[in-house]
């Protein structure tokens, strides 16, 4: 990739729709916190926290993500984390973020809800960068769970606009969790679900005719299936992609063999994000940059990414089309609008 190209996908105006705000926990600030707490870790150092994060599949990932979450106790923490990561999506001329956050995670080891949410809102309230919040159900625990689990959330309904799907994909299919999304649809939630990471195509039907979603997250076996990417096409139904994410988990072999190029060839309207940044090996712009490196895409499919990462958000259509706007005055310089 040219200097030029590269500085355009470094600056340009986008969203963000797939980060989880756990994921986004440094080493650095992992450590931090277990001081400040009081806990203590099974690794030595900074350097043997990270050098841990060699992983072979999802499993493995969560082992350990699970482990960096329990310094996780106090809401200043929760405040402290989604805060770093917002300076980061900020520097990435991150406009509007949807940060996903694990409630299940914390509130197993004790931590009020309350806890939870307040500080992760309070420090979106805090940033420059617009946030809004989902709430992701863990797949790997049973839907009894996931109504609780709404249920002690509701209290503070204000704070979170939708709710999501996560963790381990397979043998957890969407139609176990049939009847909390059908409760939030009714409850008026923006409904979202990871589904084709590792999990097959059967997974993303399931998300959309029982869960009823707006988004997919990952969604990257979805080529295996042509009529499933054509009724994905057709429906404008936006995927939210991870590359680096998928490639440290091994959905795909390396980033030459990323998918992203046959899915926007195929007029899906696919998103880059980050997923879990602290682990899998960047933020927004990182990704950007190694699927830009790695694959033949050039300006065009720049402000494509950037338009479907707006158009793919809950935003309002009127704040929508006011970024849609600030896309396309940046690429006007680039003779493209």
């Amino acid at each position: 990739m040219n200097t030029s190209l590269r500085s355009i996908v470094q600056n340009m105006p986008k969203a963000e729709l797939h980060i989880h705000i756990e994921g986004s926990l440094e080493p650095e600030l992992i450590f931090a916190l277990a001081e400040r707490n009081g806990v203590s870790l099974p690794y030595a150092s900074v350097e043997a926290l990270r050098a841990a994060y060699a992983f072979k599949d999802l499993q493995s990932f969560l082992d350990i993500y699970y482990a960096g979450a329990s310094v996780l106790l106090q809401e200043q923490d929760f405040y402290d984390m989604t805060a770093a990561y917002l300076r980061r999506a900020e520097a990435d001329h991150v406009r509007h973020t949807e940060i996903f956050f694990d409630p299940q995670t914390h509130t197993a080891r004790g931590v009020p809800m309350a806890t939870v949410i307040n500080g992760i809102h309070r420090a979106c309230q805090d940033s420059p960068v617009s946030a809004t919040l989902i709430l992701c159900f863990l797949r790997h625990l049973s839907e009894d769970d996931a109504i609780a689990t709404l249920e002690a959330a509701l209290p503070y309904r204000d704070k979170f606009i939708g709710v999501g799907l996560d963790s381990s994909e397979v043998g957890n299919p969407p139609e176990k969790f049939a009847r909390v999304f059908s409760r939030c649809k009714d409850l008026g939630l923006r409904l979202v679900a990871h589904a084709g990471e590792e999990g097959p195509p059967a997974y993303i039907y399931a998300a959309l005719d029982v869960l009823h979603v707006e988004r997919i997250d990952h969604g990257v076996r979805c080529l295996e299936d042509h009529a499933l990417t054509r009724r994905l096409a057709e429906e404008g139904m936006p995927l939210t992609v991870c590359p680096l994410s998928n490639i440290k988990l091994c959905v795909f072999k390396d980033m030459q063999q990323h998918n992203l190029l046959q899915l926007l060839d195929a007029g899906l309207v696919a998103t880059v994000n980050s997923d879990d940044p602290a682990y899998f090996g960047g933020y927004l712009n990182e990704n950007l940059l190694a699927a830009f490196d790695s694959l033949p895409l050039g300006l065009q499919h720049a402000y494509q990414l950037a338009r479907n990462s707006f158009v793919a958000s809950f935003l309002s259509e009127a704040d929508k089309q006011k970024h849609l706007d600030d896309v396309d005055a940046y690429f006007a310089a680039f003779n493209l609008t």
